[in-house]
């Protein structure tokens, strides 16, 4: 299983949701691996299939409606051939020697309507009744209707059980919009529940400050208003997943294994004997275990044990001095840390530290690594992102030497060439075929905006 998450260059809490669920999923047992991808952090959506071992993906949007990202660009950026509405049973398509099951989003599911109301008794116990209004937020956008419906149907189907004397969906961007709530509802209490599916800038951020809100619970303008934690972190969404995968997939689960990427793994363990560096990490195997740590401190004796793959995972996550790595190939992975795991941790552990740096290492070698040139990655580009594909040469080159200087990966996509990759002992040594969604984002708030026609 792949969970897809939006995931963010600014904001490490958007990613929270995407590893619970996908922690959750693995005890569950169902799966022989659960992979994490993003739109807006590693590992890519162009990378996450090459590093899966199994032939047989299900492939669920952690988004809470139909809309932009999960009809257009997810589809896109996967390589499947789909564009548009999903329906109900997902869609079937061959990628990259994959059978790939797309599911709808989760925020489609009608049992969100319940995790709905577990949010609204979280934060307002006993509160319901006739003169008590419970507002579903959603984002909304004007590029896609479909991206406020599911908010609109969850909202109506809460309305007619009678249990609040009103219930509104309100939005971000576009009416009715989320600020005009005073104006909109008539009740004295309101609980105001997003329909998000993390926490993140929109939860944290605007609506608190946008509404005036202090907390779960505020005074305004004489009326109090709750204010719930996001539908999509509720533990709840669990069940919808598998309920997706049920419903896009007659897998057993199990899954074909893939030989190349079984080779590989295989290859990595034995390396790891005499000590695997990877870019800033060292890997060595002793007794059957597994060592990671920042090369710079294979001689230190007062490092933190990270006893467990979250915790190495969340410690990668941030450099020495608190700041967000969203590029896990920036020359600033932290130190002062050791973390010793079993055998059946490994591959995930260098995923989470290094995503697909091996995978590609192993394909550039191959030569089935094919560069993407940055051209092509901007025509691919829409949305706000669209703007990319006015910059100059010159404008893109100067961002390249800014950003991709700090980084570990050689630019294949920019022309430049890799003799040596990890994988023969350069520890340097790691592929870029296509510029990352940070470049293309650092970018277009470096271009200026275009003179009026």
């Amino acid at each position: 299983m792949v969970l897809i998450g939006h995931g963010s260059h600014l904001n490490p809490d958007s990613a929270a949701a995407v590893y619970r669920y996908a922690e959750l999923l693995r005890r569950h047992g169902g799966f022989a691996e659960v992979i994490e991808a993003y739109w807006k952090e590693e590992p890519s959506l162009r990378q996450v299939l090459a590093m899966t071992r199994c032939l047989d993906v299900v492939a669920i949007p952690l988004f809470i409606s139909e809309g932009y990202f999960t009809e257009q660009v997810i589809p896109r950026e996967l390589g499947l051939r789909h564009q548009g509405p999903v329906p109900p049973g997902g869609i079937r398509e061959s990628v990259q020697g994959r059978t790939v099951h797309y599911t709808q989003p989760f925020g489609v599911h009608p049992g969100m309507a319940d995790l709905v109301l577990a949010r609204a008794e979280e934060v307002a116990p006993g509160v319901g009744g006739e003169g008590v209004a419970l507002v579903v937020i959603g984002h909304g956008t004007g590029r896609n209707s479909r991206s406020a419906q599911v908010v609109s149907d969850s909202a109506a189907r809460l309305a007619a059980r009678g249990q609040f004397g009103e219930v509104l969906p309100l939005f971000l961007d576009q009416e009715p919009r989320v600020t005009r709530w005073p104006e909109l509802v008539r009740s004295s209490q309101v609980i105001l529940v997003p329909f998000f599916t993390a926490e993140g800038w929109h939860t944290q951020e605007t609506i608190p400050a946008d509404l005036g809100l202090e907390g779960e619970v505020s005074q305004l303008g004489g009326r109090t208003v709750y204010y719930a934690k996001p539908v999509g972190t509720h533990p709840g969404v669990e069940a919808v997943l598998l309920q997706l995968a049920r419903e896009s997939s007659q897998s057993s689960g199990a899954g074909e294994a893939d030989p190349a990427v079984e080779a590989l793994w295989r290859k990595v363990t034995s390396l790891a004997q005499s000590g695997l560096q990877l870019g800033e990490l060292m890997v060595w195997e002793r007794s059957g275990l597994f060592e990671l740590y920042h090369w710079l401190d294979q001689n230190r004796s007062d490092l933190d044990a990270l006893v467990t793959l979250e915790g190495l995972r969340d410690r990668i996550r941030r450099d020495d001095a608190g700041n967000y790595r969203p590029v896990r190939g920036q020359r600033n992975l932290p130190r002062g840390w050791k973390s010793v795991l079993p055998a059946s941790d490994l591959r995930r552990a260098l995923q989470y530290v290094y995503p697909a740096a091996l995978e590609e290492s192993q394909r550039h070698r191959d030569r089935q690594l094919l560069p993407v040139p940055w051209a092509n990655t901007a025509r691919r580009q829409t949305g706000i992102y669209q703007a990319v594909q006015r910059a100059s040469q010159r404008e893109v080159e100067a961002l390249r030497l800014q950003l991709c200087g700090s980084c570990l990966k050689t630019p294949l996509w920019a022309g430049q060439t890799l003799a040596k990759t990890v994988l023969d002992g350069v520890p340097g040594g790691i592929p870029c075929a296509e510029a990352c969604s940070y470049f293309i984002s650092q970018l277009r708030e470096t271009l200026p905006e275009p003179a009026p026609s």
